[in-house]
């Protein structure tokens, strides 16, 4: 019985100890799901207490948060980035995020013709995040972007270059 107890204290102590670095967080871009009807969702793993690395998935992507015709958007995204804070006081404040992205989809304009969006995406952003009680955070950012998918390029209804923005919504945990 003495063994069950001390070994169930390490556990609650190591658990309580793990949940006390918060190096995990999730995040919701609450702009483009309001704004685009585009689901932005990521995830962040802080290597350092102000360098993480985040994955994210765009669901219903689109090719910018400048809406361009009345076509219909089909496309899906893979991003990975590095964010590094400039403050030292773990993950808020001023941000710079360099990126690479994948996109999977097609445009399909209302005469039925498509766009294939399939793309390979380098770009940088930079943002801002407050850190409310180490545990929800706000974070408004702007990035650019380079597109390099041939058959965005040669439409003349795209750009090469994708500025995008959005404010992000998560939970640090």
């Amino acid at each position: 019985m003495k063994k069950i107890i001390v070994a169930a204290m390490l556990v609650f102590f190591s658990v309580k100890t793990f949940a006390q670095d918060r190096q995990h967080q999730v995040n919701l871009n609450i702009l483009n799901t309001i704004w685009l009807a585009s689901v932005e969702v990521g995830y962040e793993h802080f290597i350092a207490e102000n360098q993480s690395i985040e994955g994210e998935l765009f669901f219903n992507d689109r090719f910018s948060v400048i809406p361009k015709g009345n076509g219909k958007y089909s496309a899906t995204s893979v991003k990975l980035g590095y964010n590094y804070y400039f403050e030292e006081d773990g993950g808020t404040g001023l941000y710079v995020n360099p990126f690479i992205k994948q996109r999977f989809g097609n445009y399909k304009y209302n005469d039925g013709t498509k766009t294939k969006l399939d793309s390979f995406i380098l770009g940088i952003g930079a943002g801002y995040q407050w850190n409310l009680d180490n545990t929800f955070v706000i974070a408004p950012y702007a990035n650019i972007a380079r597109n390099f998918g041939k058959g965005v390029n040669e439409d003349k209804k795209f750009w090469a270059i994708e500025p995008n923005f959005g404010i992000k919504i998560g939970y640090r945990f």
